[in-house]
């Protein structure tokens, strides 16, 4: 038997989706209160200690009349020092900041805006940005207590921007997963609430976390997401790999995520024509069977003259005219009164697997209509019938009654018919 390229390992396929580095958290910002030109002295009507005025001015008149400014860093300690008064350290954070800032020492431009916030004095207008150029800036410096702090108030503050992703990017720099997860969570649905597109970066982000830590239902959250948000081979085969690792499929319930995956064009190495082709069985399902073979030949990840695709083949055309023979007998026997429910769904599989989805639809209905069904596979399958047919909303409810072991793949194939409808990216899976 020819032994087919294994599919990647749940290491190998973590490492393909991790990105390397944090998403969209560098510090840009500039205060608003940063001090100008002629500007460099205490307002009026303030509270300055003479102490802090007497070590404030001469700094001050330096930057006025542009002079060294590189020089004045040595000078920051006194001023720090001096600075008691809540109108003292918001002066003095103000000039430590725009040293800072000409200088390019961001340590003093994050003590200067350290300062500024401490003192109390901002006003409510700039408080939640320079708040959370405060948390950029110490995340920048990897102080991930401070940045998560500042990230904080900032969202107390009112902050409308991407507050929860640099909580989330903290939480993922420490080893804190499942906690990163949440905050990341709650990045992503205040997007989806304000009516803005989540960047699939962050999509990924979350499913490379998750997925890594073992985080099984959050990591089949985000891989539905990333397949609803941004629909392509790639994203739904990585959606369809994430799910296959987990669970592990085997047999019928393999069968369906193929069913899927060959829907939405994700079959994507020999190894999925291979699983699909042993799922369907040339003995059990050879239409279906042959059809796989045929693409798979056609797309250039199967050889004819494979031993393993030569033997499927040939039983299946061997079965086939025999095998549409029969359907006309097996519907009689699924509708006879006193047919099992197994008798039922085996008509629907083959009329489904035939392309008769019509046909198929009315024996699985029958099938839940009877005891002993296996209420879980029938639905899944109604719901795919359903879909063959363009019932898109008829499939989705199908697909949304599925309970057990197989509600992840019904999930799965519920994104698909909202994407069927046109409605994708609507609403969060």
């Amino acid at each position: 038997m020819h032994k087919f390229r294994a599919a990647p390992s749940r290491l190998a396929f973590a490492v393909a989706l991790a990105t390397s580095a944090a998403v969209g958290l560098t510090a840009t910002a500039t205060p608003a209160f940063a001090q100008k030109k002629g500007k460099q002295q205490p307002a009026g009507k303030a509270n300055y200690s003479k102490e802090f005025v007497a070590t404030y001015q001469p700094m001050a008149k330096v930057v006025n009349d542009n002079g060294d400014v590189a020089a004045l860093a040595a000078q920051v300690p006194a001023l720090v020092a001096a600075a008691t008064t809540p109108d003292d350290k918001l002066a003095a954070g103000q000039m430590v900041y725009n040293i800072g800032a000409k200088t390019n020492a961001v340590s003093l431009q994050r003590q200067g805006l350290d300062m500024m916030l401490d003192s109390g004095k901002l006003t409510q207008e700039a408080l939640p940005s320079n708040t959370f150029a405060a948390a950029q800036l110490a995340y920048n410096a990897k102080d991930w207590a401070a940045a998560r702090m500042r990230a904080e108030q900032a969202i107390a503050a009112g902050y409308e921007g991407d507050a929860e992703l640099l909580i989330a990017e903290t939480y993922f720099a420490e080893d804190q997963a499942p906690t990163g997860i949440q905050a990341l969570d709650k990045a992503i649905a205040r997007k989806l609430a304000a009516g803005q597109a989540v960047p699939e970066s962050w999509i990924k982000r979350g499913l490379a976390q998750a997925y890594q830590a073992n985080l099984d239902a959050e990591a089949l959250k985000y891989a539905g997401m990333y397949a609803q948000y941004y629909p392509s081979k790639s994203s739904w085969g990585d959606a369809i790999a994430v799910q296959r690792n987990i669970a592990n499929y085997e047999g019928q319930e393999l069968l369906d995520v193929m069913r899927l995956a060959q829907r939405v064009g994700a079959m994507r190495y020999e190894r999925d024509y291979a699983d699909y082709i042993t799922a369907a069985d040339a003995r059990r399902l050879p239409g279906e069977t042959q059809r796989v073979i045929d693409e798979g030949i056609a797309a250039g990840l199967l050889k004819s003259n494979d031993v393993f695709v030569n033997e499927a083949r040939t039983i299946a055309a061997g079965r086939v005219k025999a095998d549409l023979a029969d359907l006309p007998g097996l519907e009689r026997d699924a509708k006879a009164s006193g047919a099992t429910a197994a008798t039922a769904m085996a008509a629907g599989d083959a009329l489904l697997s035939y392309q008769q989805p019509a046909k198929a639809e009315e024996f699985y209905k029958l099938a839940l209509s009877r005891p002993g069904v296996d209420t879980a596979r029938v639905l899944t399958r109604l719901g795919i019938a359903q879909l063959d047919q363009g019932k898109t909303a008829e499939a989705q409810a199908t697909f949304a009654k599925v309970e057990g072991a197989r509600q992840a793949i019904a999930r799965l194939w519920a994104i698909y018919a909202k994407q069927t409808a046109g409605t994708a990216g609507s609403t969060a899976p």
